[in-house]
């Protein structure tokens, strides 16, 4: 795959590219913002949905069949040495539809709900929108690493009132890989404390290199869910398709239920299932391409920034396409911060205070793009603040 080949997304209705103006009050700035890249999707992927758009109906699609389920675990197995039980596994048409149903299954209006944060914004959203108590477990932020405050987590999980711990895994913003042993204390800690434990843990292919992701259900096959989709790794979260792993056979019907009793939406989208099958069955080799590329941007992004705007230090990052990047130095107000960027840079990148207060700070930078839009977005953020 030619990661450099730079793409057109313009007029596609493209939130990134076609409403950047929604957010940041101007339109034509380059952007870096909205998690998907400006990649191709793999050539597997784009013949077997050109194929499949030759055949003229598009009729309810059925997604519990062996085809589907089966693609899941040959990825599982392929790419996390992660062995799962078929059964386990249910459609969803998004990872927060999934987060949603799953606040409502296990937990009650009132109730807390424990976040490490900085956090993924729509976190926030869907457990406000749920009436359920947003309840923070900010990671401490330590020359330039982020770890678990443990104290807090376990004064937190052990509160009778909080019922659920939302973990992102790999971490969003941030880009910390959450480790074995950080994984199982997490697990021991909610068994004690009875705490229903949902892992968000759709970043999970897009690793630096010698990293490793653990699923969650390696570790444990009661109160848990673990909530996901090819969607961020193949970039295709316009085909509307994620799934989850629910063991509890309980939880698992409970959702079902909903999805289809409540919600009407136990037909799934054709080409987003289509994508999913295709890309878990045939292109393992595109995303050790594609985290080889994002490497190399990481690399280079952060090399250029210390050259050339030393004020803003990049976070060593373990996973996602998305650079942190703490802008202490710099010693502005984040609506100076973003005006530079604005007016002068003509540039879109998005305000850390969004993921949480803890990230009043910093910034976050796509670089799920061609190294020449990076470089271009770089030059444009040195000239911003120089």
């Amino acid at each position: 795959m030619d990661f450099d080949t730079v793409v057109n997304r313009k007029g596609t209705f493209c939130t990134q590219w076609d409403y950047v103006q929604d957010r940041f009050g101007v339109a034509n700035l380059l952007p870096f913002t909205i998690s998907d890249t400006d990649f191709a999707l793999p050539d597997e992927v784009m013949t077997a949905l050109k194929e499949r758009l030759q055949h003229p109906v598009f009729g309810y699609t059925r997604w519990n069949h062996e085809t589907f389920k089966q693609s899941i675990l040959h990825w599982y197995e392929k790419r996390f040495t992660s062995y799962l039980a078929p059964e386990d596994i249910v459609y969803s048409p998004t990872v927060m539809y999934s987060i949603s149903k799953l606040l409502q299954i296990v937990s009650k209006k009132g109730e807390g709900v424990i976040v490490q944060t900085p956090a993924y914004d729509a976190f926030y959203k869907t457990i406000d929108g749920n009436e359920r108590k947003i309840i923070p477990n900010p990671l401490r932020y330590e020359e330039g690493q982020y770890e678990i405050d443990w104290q807090d987590l376990e004064l937190k999980l052990a509160s009778q009132e909080n019922t659920v711990l939302l973990l992102c895994s790999p971490h969003n913003p941030t880009g910390r890989v959450w480790q074995k042993e950080e994984l199982t204390k997490i697990v021991s800690l909610c068994w004690q404390y009875d705490v229903f434990l949902i892992s968000d843990e759709i970043h999970m292919d897009i690793l630096r290199k010698g990293q490793k992701h653990y699923p969650i259900i390696d570790f444990m096959d009661k109160n848990v869910a673990l909530v996901t989709s090819g969607s961020k790794t193949f970039n295709f979260p316009g085909l509307i398709f994620s799934y989850a792993i629910l063991p509890d056979e309980r939880i698992r019907e409970q959702f079902q239920l909903a999805l289809k009793n409540q919600d009407g939406l136990s037909s799934a989208s054709n080409l987003g299932m289509l994508a999913t099958m295709t890309a878990y069955y045939e292109c393992s080799y595109w995303v050790d391409e594609l985290n080889e590329y994002l490497d190399d941007n990481f690399a280079f992004a952060k090399k250029y920034l210390a050259a050339n705007l030393p004020q803003i230090k990049s976070v060593d990052s373990a996973a996602t396409y998305l650079m942190w990047l703490d802008i202490t130095k710099l010693n502005l107000p984040m609506e100076v911060v973003q005006r530079c960027l604005i007016e002068i840079g003509q540039v879109a990148i998005m305000d850390g205070s969004v993921y949480g207060d803890e990230g009043s700070n910093f910034l976050r930078l796509n670089i799920g793009c061609s190294k020449s839009k990076l470089e271009l977005g770089l030059e444009k953020m040195v000239k911003s603040f120089t």
